[in-house]
C-alpha cells in the first residue's frame, strides 16, 4: 500500500470515532475499502476508486469540526495516491 492510502485510511479511521452518525459508515466503508487495496497485490480501478473520493467529499460536506479536517487531509492523501494510478 501506498503511504497515500496508508496515511488516508488513518486519518479515516480516526475521523470514525468522532463523526455523526450520517457520515461515520461512508467512512467506515471507505476505510475497509483502503484496506482491502493494501492487501491486494492489484490497483484500484480508477472509476472505482474516483467513487470511494466522491463518497469522502459527500462526507465532508455534512462533517463538522475535527472530522471535516481528517476528511480534508484523507482527500488530500487519496487523491495523491489516485494520481498514480495507471489509467485502464
Amino acid at each position: 500500500m501506498s503511504q497515500e492510502l496508508r496515511q488516508a485510511r488513518t486519518e479515516l479511521e480516526s475521523a470514525v470515532e468522532r463523526a455523526d452518525d450520517d457520515v461515520r459508515e461512508d467512512l467506515r466503508e471507505t476505510a475497509a475499502a483502503f484496506a482491502e487495496y493494501a492487501s491486494d497485490d492489484a490497483d484500484p480501478d480508477h472509476a472505482v476508486f474516483d467513487e470511494h473520493l466522491n463518497t469522502l467529499r459527500q462526507a465532508r460536506r455534512r462533517a463538522t469540526g475535527d472530522v471535516e479536517t481528517q476528511l480534508d487531509r484523507a482527500l488530500e492523501r487519496a487523491e495523491e495516491y489516485r494520481t498514480g494510478l495507471e489509467q485502464a
